[in-house]
């Protein structure tokens, strides 16, 4: 045995180039002998996966400048469409085209119809060509009147400039009720004013809200209403459940 090993011992300093050979052969062959801590380093600090969370960061970065930007447009069709709320229901959109030229140039008029009815719901959107001619629109003719109805006019959405504080803000607007149902599978485009307008034909709205997810001011697809009695509870029920609002059938029930 002692001269085996001496041979060994010779052998591997006479030729020290074979020995990492060897020890890679043993390793292999052994399965109690775990595997060298240099391949899983070289693993662990790859060049292709660095750089793959590297441009994985940049473009997360990118997206995130970009849409920062993009709120921030005041050209943005956020800023320029409006909601107009409780208005007669005979007029139509030419005419409510006319009564918005006056303050300002007019892109697009909306007024909203049943699907099924063909009434007015009485609200409408009106999409100006500039910021400045919307906000012109919103000092002249919000609460105005129409046809003897005191309008709604107001910027259908708003980024929020900080997270939290608006949201609380509308949070905050709700007024709560024992009297109250839930309003699901709402289309993105309808905002806490016009679920008000809309359930006011029904009742005396206390207060809507619509949920938003949160930290941002996306819809979350369904909101709440409350009312002043019971009555106006199960009006709403049986008269809004399963109809359509903004291209969207909602549901409603008691919350």
């Amino acid at each position: 045995m002692a001269a085996i090993s001496s041979l060994l011992a010779s052998n591997l300093l006479q030729q020290p180039t074979k020995s990492y050979t060897i020890q890679a052969q043993a390793s292999k062959s052994s399965l109690q002998l775990p595997k060298p801590a240099s391949i899983r380093i070289s693993h662990g600090f790859s060049a292709s996966p660095f750089s793959l969370n590297l441009k994985e960061t940049l473009r997360v970065c990118a997206v995130a400048e970009e849409t920062a930007v993009s709120t921030q447009d005041p050209t943005s069709e956020y800023a320029r469409r409006l909601y107009v709320g409780n208005i007669p229901r005979t007029v139509n959109n030419s005419e409510l085209e006319k009564i918005f030229e006056e303050h300002g140039a007019v892109e697009k008029v909306e007024v909203m119809y049943d699907k099924y009815s063909g009434r007015s719901r009485r609200f409408a959107f009106v999409t100006m060509k500039t910021v400045e001619d919307a906000n012109a629109a919103i000092e002249k003719m919000n609460g105005s009147e129409i046809g003897g109805r005191q309008i709604k006019v107001n910027v259908t959405e708003k980024p929020l400039q900080t997270l939290g504080l608006p949201l609380q803000a509308e949070e905050s607007q709700f007024v709560d009720s024992p009297y109250k149902v839930y309003v699901g599978n709402l289309a993105k485009t309808v905002t806490s004013d016009i679920l008000s307008n809309f359930f006011s034909e029904k009742g005396k709205v206390l207060s809507a809200k619509v949920s938003r997810v949160p930290g941002t001011s996306k819809s979350s697809g369904f909101g709440f209403v409350s009312f002043s009695s019971e009555e106006d509870v199960e009006a709403a029920i049986s008269s809004f459940n399963n109809t359509v609002l903004e291209g969207q059938k909602i549901r409603v029930n008691k919350a």
